[in-house]
């Protein structure tokens, strides 16, 4: 008589799928162990410097003092954010970073996808490499000397002043006027950093294949036509997971050069959510209020990179996860 074992069922045996599953990763490992070995020290640097300091936002929901450490100090829940949020600075500090963040974005994405397209069109290389020069060179700038240039170039007596006054204008004040902040931020970021942000679309259409163009050619199509049915689908993967990843630091926007160009002039339209958290938390010494203001700032940005993500995967099938 056949006698059948019975499998208890805290014990059941697991797949045979996922075994050879489990086996040809391991495999797969083992057999690029080098790779694996050069992304340790990332790793390594990661798990130090990012994910070990996150306990220190414990702090946002503490009255944190320096003397009895971060598990010393008084819980307080929610309190600094409902401070925050019942601010009066609240509403101003979020309406100027979301709109420098937003400008930032729906002019500085685009822009480097039409200069990468119009270098690509290019066929005089001496011509081609010295223009990547010239629009390159300006990311090489820091933000300290951009911005000195930015002051001496829209002083009283500065060039474009001077422009001004040759033509019967006026001196425009631009450092004073806090109309004129949002303006000269973004411009100025523009031109440091389209170039730059302009390669890896040049190194995407570098991978569209001439056999393309060459077939396209043929059937007719012209200048315009080649860009918009071969060159633009070729990087259009890439601009959609940059796109994402610029959404998701949209809150994230650059305190060195935001602090730099602040004056007591024009503060009310420069003042965004890092620079606020630095004077609170480093020069007013309100650690744990700064903190949680941070926290939300983070909050924010995790919220939009997920929704876009979300949304650009529905959209092209491309995304970060």
């Amino acid at each position: 008589m056949e006698t059948k074992v019975k499998t208890l069922p805290w014990r059941k045996a697991k797949p045979k799928s996922e075994l050879k599953v489990k086996s040809s990763s391991k495999k797969k490992i083992w057999q690029n162990y080098e790779l694996y070995l050069f992304l340790l020290p990332t790793i390594i640097y990661f798990i130090i410097f990012h994910y070990i300091p996150m306990y220190g936002i414990l702090i946002a929901f503490q009255d944190y003092m320096p003397t009895q450490g971060v598990w010393g100090s008084p819980w307080v829940g929610f309190e600094h954010f409902i401070r925050f949020f019942n601010s009066y600075q609240f509403w101003n500090l979020l309406e100027n970073t979301l709109e420098l963040s937003f400008f930032q974005l729906l002019f500085g994405f685009p822009l480097p996808i039409i200069v990468a397209l119009l270098l690509n069109q290019l066929r005089n290389q001496k011509y081609k490499k010295f223009v990547q020069t010239v629009i390159y060179a300006p990311h090489f700038i820091s933000v300290v000397v951009l911005v000195g240039m930015v002051y001496v170039f829209f002083s009283p007596n500065g060039l474009i002043n001077n422009f001004i006054m040759i033509f019967g204008g006026d001196p425009v004040y631009f450092m004073s006027e806090a109309s004129w902040f949002k303006p000269l931020y973004i411009s100025s970021g523009l031109w440091q950093e389209t170039g730059w942000a302009a390669i890896i679309y040049l190194a995407a259409l570098a991978g569209v294949s001439p056999e393309v163009h060459e077939a396209a050619i043929m059937d007719g199509a012209s200048k315009m036509q080649r860009i918009r049915h071969v060159d633009i689908p070729a990087i259009m993967p890439t601009a959609m997971i940059l796109l994402v990843l610029s959404v998701g630091n949209l809150m994230n926007i650059g305190f060195e050069k935001a602090y730099l160009m602040q004056t007591p002039l024009n503060v009310s339209a420069g003042e965004i959510i890092p620079t606020y958290v630095y004077k609170v938390g480093l020069q007013s010494a309100q650690y744990s209020f700064a903190a949680a203001v941070g926290l939300f700032n983070a909050i924010i940005n995790f919220i939009l990179l997920w929704a876009v993500n979300r949304a650009a995967k529905k959209l092209s099938g491309s995304g970060l996860w």
